[in-house]
């Protein structure tokens, strides 16, 4: 019997082993690589989570205040102009300062209108009411400055002290009592138009003239003319025209009128430029007595419709004319004064003037 014997070489065997070492080496280093792979990844999977941080740059801005240049200054505020009730006094004063009444009262009538509280205004009226002796309207003023109180200042003071005190009356003054001398004109060089000698103004005319008045007992204008020495210049500004109404009461006294008085001039420059006279127009009224006022009438008309209603009490000035006595107009007397000289007297009837001569001087 045959045996079958098998046998290597000794070549074989040696690169069979150099085959298995490799092999060997080969998975002991994959087995390595996978365990550091796993092993990153536990360490990776623990640790905290931080948001990343990212500088921001903020630009800076710097401010600087850069003063205007001398070019672009702001101009300075133009000064407020005057409002025009302060505009109507300041043309009344001047207006009462050249004698001119009938315009300043105008002017202080449109101011009162839009301000009928303005204590300068009012004060600037009594004292027009003053100068021309129509006392009733200036305590009548004063009283309105009165009842706005102490918030008007110097003319709350002064109107306390002229209705307390008061200012020197007609009848004081026109009777020869203390105050300025009277002009004796039966001694004084006068011509026929009782202009003064030596003179720079005279009376042209004075015209009475009497319009018919349902509502007045008596609506009379005097339209006087004043007219300058030939080639004399003078200043308006100190002319001086005034003029007095006279009634009699119960037809026995003498009284200065207490009916309302208006002036106008009909001239309009009244400056006297030319040698041309000046015409002024002043009208004297006197409402009838048995007249009812508006609030009177509204009364009756309502006492009229509702019978059982009583009409109110009649204000005490409502009386006021059947108190003093009836009141009837007399006359005038005319005065003009130039730097508060006088220079020419009117009257009718004459023998006002030896009631009431007038003063050589007229206050400034």
């Amino acid at each position: 019997m045959r045996i079958l014997t098998l046998s290597s070489s000794p070549l074989s065997d040696k690169s069979f082993r150099i085959g298995l070492g490799v092999v060997v080496i080969f998975g002991a280093a994959e087995i390595l690589s996978a365990a550091y792979y796993y092993v990153s990844r536990i360490h990776v999977s623990q640790a905290p989570l931080r948001p990343p941080v990212v500088a921001m740059r903020t630009p800076s801005v710097s401010l600087a205040i850069v003063p205007p240049s001398a070019n672009e200054a702001l101009p300075p505020a133009a000064p407020a102009a005057p409002s025009v009730i302060d505009r109507l006094l300041e043309e009344a004063t001047a207006l009462r300062a050249r004698g001119d009444t009938a315009n300043a009262l105008a002017r202080l009538q449109e101011a009162s209108e839009r301000d009928p509280k303005n204590a300068k205004v009012l004060e600037e009226t009594a004292k027009i009411y003053e100068s021309i002796q129509n006392f009733d309207r200036s305590n009548e003023t004063w009283r309105k400055i009165q009842e706005i109180g102490p918030s008007a200042g110097a003319s709350f003071e002064l109107a306390a002290t002229r209705l307390k005190l008061g200012v020197p009356t007609p009848a004081a003054v026109e009777s020869g009592l203390p105050g300025p001398s009277r002009l004796d004109l039966g001694t004084s060089r006068t011509d026929a138009n009782g202009t003064l000698e030596g003179s720079n103004l005279g009376i042209t005319e004075v015209t009475a003239t009497e319009t018919p008045d349902a509502d007045a007992e008596t609506n009379l204008t005097l339209r006087i003319g004043v007219k300058k020495r030939p080639n004399a210049a003078i200043d308006h500004t100190k002319v001086k025209i005034q003029v007095y109404f006279y009634d009699t009461v119960d037809d026995k006294d003498v009284k200065l009128t207490d009916a309302e008085v208006t002036y106008e001039w009909l001239t309009p420059n009244h400056d006297w430029a030319s040698s041309d006279p000046e015409m002024l127009a002043v009208t004297y009224t006197r409402p009838k007595s048995n007249l009812l006022s508006p609030e009177a009438a509204l009364s009756a008309a309502a006492a009229a419709v509702n019978p059982g209603k009583k009409s109110p009490a009649s204000k005490p000035g409502s009386a006021k004319a059947g108190e003093s006595g009836r009141r009837k107009y007399l006359g005038y007397i005319v005065r003009v004064y130039y730097h508060n000289q006088l220079q020419a007297v009117r009257a009718d009837p004459t023998r006002l003037l030896k009631l009431y001569p007038p003063s050589p001087t007229a206050s400034p």
